[in-house]
């Protein structure tokens, strides 16, 4: 019952499926029970609240009802340490099922691993309580490919890709996901190739954020504005779409594109091949936060303010706009690095837990945007959620200092924006502005 099991289990529930969540946290489960949800989300909160309260999902840390269910879906996290996959979590929920299974069952793997897991590790841990994959019970494997921010409406309208340890398993779980979520079905021809599609498409879209930030870098020494190089190259078709650079930022964070690249370096290092292009991409997008420093660093030089005697308003500290994750997030060196050269950091983020961000952050959290923004000599936006439009910093100036600048690591202005804020004195930064 973490990010995708609850999106999983909650989307299933509002169709009218019979779910249990089981997750060994009893805190997770305690506070779903007291109708809490961890995961800021738009619409996920209700919709489990609603499950729960309509019966049609329950939470437990007791493995017991696996045995009742007709499908099981694993979406246990599968982090990457040096590279490699660190598959505790995914061994113990298998070990544990194992002696659980009955005939007829299907399993579903969600969890992102390397390219053979479900074939090698996931198949054969299932198989030691004495049942026969393929004869027995089911195995599947369909990727979540799930956007933190428009999680609940990408599983319900994305294509859900199926690969099946035999084709009675591949046609079992598109027939569920079909009867269920009523998505259109990718029928892959091995659990492999599933493997692969959501390993691909994290690896497109890290390279592609690093192409563009690497963009930003040249578009800043050329003093032209990224954004409207993205959005003119972006017009030309190619192949069956556009062109489509994505936008550069503070960096890039969160529980997917930092590791499943890895995973992809990894698998093709295991079978002798050499990928060049994922440690430079990688290497790319980790200098962001550093490069964010440096922007702070020489925009507050040009207001005649040094780092050590500022104060810098950070807002937004989640790893992407519109969600409280933060998990991996680049704001967090970002923070190091101001505090380290001497600044006084303030942090506000209305939609990440409080306490959450004292620990990860080692800084209490401002109450409000006005609390965060008293006598910044700078206004760092390093996440721009929906609920920042409200912030008007042109009212608040006074409460500001006289130089005060706006560094934008992820608002995206419109040129609009831009120059009202330097009517009213204010300095403006972007990445590749």
């Amino acid at each position: 019952m973490g990010y995708v099991g609850s999106a999983v289990a909650a989307a299933l529930a509002g169709e009218g499926v019979d779910v249990v969540g089981i997750d060994l946290d009893p805190a997770r489960v305690a506070q779903l029970a007291r109708r809490r949800c961890a995961f800021s989300e738009p619409g996920l909160p209700e919709l489990l609240y609603s499950g729960l309260d309509s019966g049609r999902l329950r939470v437990t840390t007791d493995y017991g009802p696996v045995s009742d269910a007709d499908v099981v879906i694993i979406a246990v996290g599968t982090p990457v340490q040096d590279t490699r996959l660190v598959d505790h979590y995914l061994r113990a929920a298998c070990t544990e099922l194992a002696g659980r299974l009955r005939r007829g069952q299907l399993v579903i793997l969600k969890s992102t691993v390397p390219p053979g897991v479900s074939r090698k590790v996931v198949a054969p841990l299932l198989e030691s309580g004495g049942l026969t994959v393929g004869e027995d019970f089911g195995l599947a494997f369909c990727p979540e490919r799930l956007s933190e921010g428009r999680a609940l409406h990408e599983l319900r309208t994305f294509p859900i890709a199926v690969g099946g340890w035999c084709p009675d398993s591949a046609a079992a779980a598109a027939a569920f996901w079909r009867r269920t979520i009523g998505t259109e079905i990718i029928h892959c021809t091995s659990m492999e190739s599933a493997e692969m599609v959501k390993l691909a498409n994290n690896w497109w879209i890290d390279h592609n954020i690093a192409m563009a930030n690497e963009l930003a870098k040249l578009c800043a020494v050329l003093d032209v504005d990224v954004l409207e190089v993205i959005a003119a190259a972006n017009t030309i078709r190619k192949g069956t779409g556009n062109v489509n650079i994505l936008l550069p930022s503070v960096g890039v964070g969160g529980s997917c594109l930092t590791k499943d690249p890895w995973m992809v370096w990894r698998a093709a290092r295991d079978r002798g091949l050499d990928l060049d292009t994922v440690p430079v991409a990688r290497k790319v997008n980790d200098s962001m936060p550093g490069y964010t420093v440096d922007l702070i660093v020489e925009e507050l030089a040009r207001a005649g303010r040094s780092l050590g005697q500022a104060k810098i308003a950070v807002l937004g500290v989640a790893f992407k706009n519109n969600t409280g994750d933060l998990r991996a997030t680049p704001v967090l060196p970002v923070v190091t690095g101001l505090r380290e050269g001497g600044a006084e950091v303030a942090v506000f983020d209305p939609l990440a837990d409080p306490a959450e961000v004292a620990k990860v952050f080692g800084v209490t959290p401002a109450r409000t945007a006005p609390e965060a923004l008293a006598g910044a000599d700078c206004i760092a936006v390093l996440a721009r959620h929906d609920e920042f439009a409200e912030i008007d910093f042109v009212a608040l100036r006074e409460s500001m200092a006289p130089s005060c600048v706006i560094v934008d690591g992820r608002a995206y202005y419109s040129r609009e924006a831009i120059d009202r804020f330097r009517r009213h004195g204010f300095g403006y930064r972007g990445i590749g502005r």
